[in-house]
């Protein structure tokens, strides 16, 4: 083999501070390993700056397993070799890729590349889904993996069989300009000339003369960037200049790791604006100034312990947090959040779908802050737009000039499988795009999903030929009884999340035979919402696979919005999860509506048993939970449970509404009545009541946080309007002895 070809692309990677990508494609006979090791050493880069991303410790360098790939997000390294024989996993590709700095080299160890796609590795076996079998999965993700490694420049492809170069990967491209001088923007008066010196680009001096503003608060601010723009150099010359002021800085992040470039900016700075300062411990990214200000990291885990003693809190990798947490840092009263704009951090797009929101609403003045010069490498960098286009990470919907018009008229409903978006390459951008934009949890790995899953299919509305609204479904159920007995007897069951909980936490072992499919994921292009297009692809679904399934449903994070959506497209409510979703910080629901008399048995039976217990959680597990999220999910549920109510309790409860009776004296029937009530939807009340009863008594919240969370002036004022919010359940559900109860005192 001519190992100057590794020596070669390496040259031209410096040259230009630029990426280049070497694949050394064989079998298991080619000795790949070895070969890694010849291409790294023609390359000149030492294994000190390389890390093996792979099943085991391989190579005299940094080991890092595929599960602990994220702990590169980040970092900087001269080469990072990747081992896709044995699994071929998209989120670890997308994370590596941005861990290899300019005039760096990534290394790709792969089967033959004619053959790659018919080949099933470990990834492929995590997209057989129960009943199907691996040979179920098909290899489209990698068949086009391949095809955009033999078209894109920067890419060299040694075969290791043939001992052959089959491209070079040398761009040869043309000298580039110098920059242009950076310049001390206009307003920038206040930013020292000592962070101005330390940028690299005018992009990072623009946003830091922007940042200025941080100096004082309630503010919060978004600096975004795609993959190597220097957003966390920006963020730690920041933090470095408020710690010399005095100012306690709080960072968190996924791993201290992921801020290594924050603190090394931190550090190169502290040592010209304030030289006396001690250095930080080795092992330890803790800085003090001799103003008395601190910078130091705090794991997310325990960082609502020290919220209070930050004066400005830095949030790393923002995406990669749990919503929940990310909802927490709003106590403090200066916020900067660094995320990446097209990329893969570990969670998908939490920050962006679900908490921007909660940070528009808040009351920090929110600030908004681009780069978009690299300098990790050089503009233009070629393994950039590679793995855009291979992971589709800048993919995103249709502008909404092209679809303005669309109408539940106007669209046509199609169904599009992984062969159509293989050779569609638009179409497929378009799908795969606007599940981006809409979801908290797209990532990488769900490309391959779509593309090769055993189980899921693609239904879509378009407007001429653009997608409009897109649902992807996935096939559940029908499951062998010795599968379901495995369930019950406590082993989980991929991809058939409805059957699996339904079977494993409800105890259910009879709810995994029947089929049904499963809503993943549905969407709605942002320029149309509000037209009925979401609820349109509905019902297209129900018409196609009503008549051959046994109950169509759905599992998602609860917000009152999209649980209102689902029971006005006929859906139940049978279950809500007690803890949260590790990355939406939400709580997930359970909706059901059965097509088929099977189906309709299993929606009656756990909706009417969801009915009955959920009572007994809100004051638990669910005590915490948006009071808006649990009037939805009541109201999302089938059929209340009877009303158990004794005479004597009737007396209580109408003493309560309407004269001097105290609920505590018997909270109990007070919780059935309101329950029943919210489930039934019999009555009219107005949202503060219903968030009222829901606090006070379904949630048992106390009574000076309730009165505080809805605006009352006192607990006494909040207990008095519990009393009457009462009274119309009385008058609707009560007995006769509760209607006697109640003229006593009316009259």
């Amino acid at each position: 083999m001519d190992w100057g070809v590794a020596g070669g692309l390496a040259a031209e990677a410096g040259r230009f501070d630029e990426r280049r990508l070497l694949v050394l494609a064989g079998g298991p006979d080619s000795e790949p390993l070895a070969a890694a090791r010849q291409a790294l050493d023609a390359a000149a880069v030492p294994m000190a700056e390389t890390s093996y991303v792979g099943p085991e410790s391989a190579l005299p360098c940094e080991h890092v397993p595929f599960d602990q790939a994220d702990s590169l997000l980040g970092t900087t390294r001269d080469a990072v070799v990747l081992d896709c024989r044995t699994a071929c996993r998209p989120n670890v590709l997308g994370t590596v890729v941005g861990a290899v700095d300019g005039g760096g080299l990534l290394l790709l160890l792969t089967p033959p590349l004619d053959d790659w796609a018919r080949r099933r590795d470990d990834f492929d076996e995590t997209l057989a889904v129960p009943p199907d079998s691996l040979q179920d999965v098909t290899g489209h993700f990698r068949s086009r993996l391949v095809q955009t490694l033999r078209v894109h420049p920067g890419i060299a492809i040694l075969d290791l069989d043939t001992d052959t170069v089959q491209q070079d990967g040398l761009t040869d491209s043309a000298p580039r300009l110098p920059p242009d001088p950076i310049q001390r923007p206009p307003g920038a008066e206040a930013v020292p000339q000592a962070i101005v010196d330390a940028c690299v680009t005018q992009d990072q001096v623009d946003a830091i003369a922007e940042l200025a503003a941080l100096r004082s608060g309630p503010r919060a601010a978004v600096l975004e960037a795609d993959r190597g723009r220097g957003k966390s150099s920006v963020a730690g010359l920041l933090a470095a200049w408020f710690a010399a002021e005095g100012e306690r800085i709080l960072v968190t992040g996924p791993s201290e790791r992921a801020a290594e470039a924050f603190f090394d900016r931190v550090e190169d700075l502290l040592g010209v604006l304030d030289p006396e300062s001690p250095s930080s411990n080795a092992g330890d990214r803790t800085f003090e100034t001799t103003t008395g200000g601190c910078i130091r990291f705090v794991s997310p885990t325990s960082l609502s312990e020290h919220l209070e003693s930050a004066d400005v809190l830095f949030v790393e990798e923002a995406a990669a947090l749990p919503v929940s947490i990310l909802e927490s840092t709003l106590a403090v009263d200066r916020l900067v959040f660094t995320t990446t704009v097209h990329g893969y951090e570990g969670s998908g797009r939490g920050f962006a779908v679900r908490f921007r929101d909660s940070l528009e609403q808040a009351r920090h003045d929110l600030q908004e802050v681009s780069l978009v010069e690299p300098i990790r490498y050089a503009a233009g960098d070629p393994i950039e737009s590679w793995a855009s286009r291979a992971l589709l990470l800048g993919a995103g919907p249709v502008p909404g000039s092209v679809i303005e018009t669309a109408s539940p008229e106007s669209v046509s409903y199609r169904s599009l499988d992984s062969e159509t978006l293989l050779a569609e390459e638009q179409l497929l951008r378009e799908v795969f795009g606007l599940l981006v934009s809409a979801h908290y949890r797209t990532e990488p790995d769900d490309l391959a999903r779509l593309l090769d899953g055993s189980n899921l299919a693609v239904r879509a509305l378009l407007q001429d030929g653009h997608v409009v609204s897109v649902a992807l479904v996935a096939r559940e159920g029908g499951l062998p009884k010795a599968t379901r007995e495995q369930v019950s007897h406590g082993e989980r069951i991929r991809g058939n999340m409805l059957p699996d909980v339904l079977m494993s936490q409800l105890r259910d072992e009879d709810a995994g035979g029947p089929v049904g499919i499963r809503v993943v994921r549905i969407a709605t292009h942002h320029a149309v919402r509000g037209r009925g297009l979401g609820s349109h692809l509905l019902d297209e679904l129900d018409v196609e696979f009503a008549p051959v399934v046994d109950w169509i449903g759905s599992g998602f994070g609860a917000t009152p919005e999209l649980v209102r959506f689902w029971r006005e497209n006929g859906f139940r409510a049978v279950h809500l999860s007690t803890g949260r979703n590790e990355r939406s910080g939400e709580h997930s629901v359970l909706v059901i509506r059965g097509t088929s008399p099977v189906g309709h048995e299993i929606e009656t039976a756990h909706g009417s048993w969801f009915a009955g217990r959920i009572r007994g959680v809100l004051r638990d597990a669910l005590s915490e939970v948006d009071p808006d999220v649990i009037r939805a999910t009541l109201a999302a549920t089938a059929q209340p449970p009877p009303l158990s109510i004794t005479p004597h309790q009737w007396r209580v409860i109408a003493g309560a509404a309407f004269g001097p009776g105290l609920y505590s004296v018997d909270p109990e029937p007070f919780r059935k009545l309101i329950a029943h009530a919210l489930i039934d939807g019999g009555v009219d009340l107005s949202d503060t009541r219903e968030r009222l009863l829901v606090e006070g008594l379904l949630q048992g919240r106390p009574w000076e946080q309730v009165a505080t969370d809805l605006e009352y002036v006192s607990r006494a004022a909040a207990m008095r309007a519990l009393g009457r919010a009462l009274q119309p359940l009385v008058r609707e559900y009560g007995s006769d002895v509760a209607q006697s109860e109640r003229r006593r005192y009316e009259n």
